[in-house]
């Protein structure tokens, strides 16, 4: 078994019905933020943390992702032809060096784990990351840079969690365990989407994993299970009786980009400290707020204040502390 993480899932087969009718032609990890894509910061993500080879679970209308990663010979030589050296760099370094993109067509839309289950012929006997691009996750270093140096030291597999409001429980995989530190636990269990009266704790699965090739025998062997679809929290709580597996509250801001209301976060806080159009945003909120506002042309606007995933989890009765 490779020691180290190079291999990255990408499940992107979605049809992205919340943000029809945008996502009727177009996947919905091409929404842009700002001027980048959402899948360009996922894919930036797994490279920050050493991954070469990234897996993408495609379906229908999902090619415009892989023309993204792709070589736009036509485009690139109009670029150097007019001069514009810094946008022709900024194309050439989409796919970030020395990355391999892969893509593989899930035939249905059976689930995440269905989706993982796609992308064994490819990760082999690896141990491999998971990477939602929904979830835009703002951090230096990079979110999975911190489970991928976790998993260097544990050798288990690993799922970021955050700390949810009770009433959201329905929404996440919601885990149960004995806490290490104030960042790991180490897990006794783990629900899909809970009733917040039923759920283990107060803390929420969200899209960032790293497992062990051992889950695909559980993915293989799983019946379906809530909203008819193969589950990968179901499989996880198989491989727990076979192996330790940990939850990692990440170091980030988590943007929930599979919502209207977390994409429009995404784009205010990212459009703010934007090189080219920070400046100039921030002063229109304020003057649209009627808010008075001075900022110097020259001045750099702050990165928004990160919000780490650092709470306890709360006490729930019946939930070993």
């Amino acid at each position: 078994m490779n020691e180290k993480i190079t291999k990255a899932v990408f499940p992107v087969a979605g049809l992205g019905t919340r943000f029809l009718p945008a996502t009727k032609a177009s996947p919905k990890e091409m929404l842009p933020i700002v001027d980048k894509p959402l899948i360009q910061y996922a894919v930036e993500e797994a490279a920050a943390a050493g991954i070469t080879e990234m897996i993408f679970i495609t379906g229908r209308a999902k090619r415009a992702i892989e023309d993204h990663f792709d070589k736009a010979y036509e485009l690139e030589s109009e670029l150097a032809a007019k001069n514009k050296h810094a946008l022709l760099e900024m194309v050439q370094s989409i796919k970030p060096a020395g990355v391999e993109c892969f893509y593989v067509r899930q035939p249905e839309t059976l689930g995440l784990g269905h989706a993982v289950l796609c992308a064994q012929k490819l990760v082999r006997d690896e141990p491999f990351a998971v990477i939602l691009a929904d979830d835009l996750l703002d951090h230096e270093p990079s979110v999975m840079q911190q489970m991928t140096e976790l998993y260097d030291h544990y050798r288990c597999s690993i799922v970021g969690v955050e700390t949810i409001a009770p009433q959201a429980s329905r929404s996440y995989g919601v885990v149960a365990g004995r806490e290490w530190d104030d960042r790991l636990i180490k897990l006794d269990g783990i629900v899909e989407k809970p009733a917040p009266e039923h759920a283990p704790s107060n803390l929420g699965v969200v899209g960032r994993y790293i497992l062990t090739p051992r889950i695909f025998d559980h993915l293989r062997n799983l019946a379906p299970g809530t909203g008819g679809e193969i589950q990968l929290t179901d499989s996880i709580q198989r491989l727990m009786a076979e192996e330790q597996i940990l939850a990692y509250r990440y170091r980030g801001q988590r943007f929930d980009c599979g919502s209207k209301f977390g994409y429009l976060q995404a784009t205010v806080e990212l459009a703010l400290r934007h090189p080219e159009v920070g400046a100039d945003f921030e002063a229109y909120l304020y003057a649209r707020m009627g808010l008075p506002h001075e900022l110097p042309a020259a001045v750099e606007v702050p990165a928004s204040t990160v919000t780490p995933a650092s709470k306890k989890v709360l006490p729930l009765e019946g939930v070993a502390a």
